[in-house]
């Protein structure tokens, strides 16, 4: 699949404003806007293995297409949702274990980049990464 590989994030897009919304505190933003994310997806069928690596945390997440599963952030906030694949874009709705708010999130592969969009109460933000 076109995801599958190896994922270094390039740029941010309103990622600060994004953090903001969800309630991160700004040393951690300011970190987290350099985080040196790097994501690496294995896709079988309807299972995704993703490898998240940053300066912060590694953490290992595996996940079946419209299976709900607990995630939680790198700052610690408690999500539960699912991915589901539309077209060839990857599309997660996740709620929030604090408040019930909702985080959207989409990755999809546009030119040689992988594009992940964020939308949480009304700001949207996207991560650019390139293959590495």
């Amino acid at each position: 699949m076109a995801f599958d590989g190896t994922w270094k994030v390039d740029r941010n897009e309103n990622y600060e404003k994004f953090m903001e919304a969800m309630g991160i505190g700004m040393m951690k933003r300011k970190l987290g806007a350099h985080d040196n994310l790097k994501i690496t997806i294995q896709q079988n069928g309807d299972k995704f293995n993703v490898k998240e690596a940053s300066n912060f945390r590694t953490i290992e997440i595996e996940f079946t297409l419209g299976v709900s599963f607990d995630y939680s952030l790198a700052d610690g906030t408690e999500l539960t949702g699912a991915w589901t694949l539309e077209g060839n874009k990857l599309v997660a709705t996740f709620t929030r274990k604090d408040n019930g708010k909702v985080l959207k999130a989409t990755r999809e592969i546009v030119g040689d980049e992988l594009v992940q969009t964020y939308l949480y109460e009304g700001v949207e933000s996207k991560r650019f990464f390139k293959r590495g």
